[in-house]
């Protein structure tokens, strides 16, 4: 589908969030949004100001596949997500999202500490990156 998509990686302290051109090929990191009070309304806003088609919500399962307690409360924040933006919000499993992210970061000079305030964001650049991929790959 044509049309810029959104993706976010939720955290307890931030919630890193990342586009795709218009061509729905690549992603790239926007800045990340303070979790909390505020963030769906922020997130709301960002889906208007970049007229967004759909919104790609991390899905932390655990690496047997099953779910635990965050993927049960990433599960809720999705579903008062989606009462607040008019496009589909689709669920995504983010195993080792955060760990390509550190990955990539880390290849790219920069250390652990110097990382965090922009690891939300590239996690969610490498889970819309991978959503992007699967699209294409299933001919979407």
């Amino acid at each position: 589908m044509l049309g810029v998509h959104l993706a976010c990686d939720v955290g307890t302290v931030r919630i890193g969030v990342a586009r795709s051109d218009p061509a729905g090929i690549l992603a790239f990191p926007l800045a990340a949004i303070a979790a909390g009070s505020g963030a769906i309304e922020e997130l709301a806003a960002l889906v208007l100001e970049h007229e967004a088609v759909d919104l790609v919500i991390g899905l932390p399962t655990n690496m047997d596949g099953s779910a635990g307690p965050a993927a049960e409360s990433a599960r809720a924040w999705a579903t008062l997500v989606a009462a607040a933006v008019v496009i589909p919000v689709v669920l995504v499993d983010e195993r080792l999202t955060t760990v390509q992210a550190q990955r990539g970061l880390h290849e790219a000079g920069r250390t652990v500490r110097s990382s965090r305030a922009v690891i939300d964001s590239a996690a969610a650049v490498v889970l819309l990156q991978s959503y992007l991929d699967a699209k294409r790959k299933a001919g979407q």
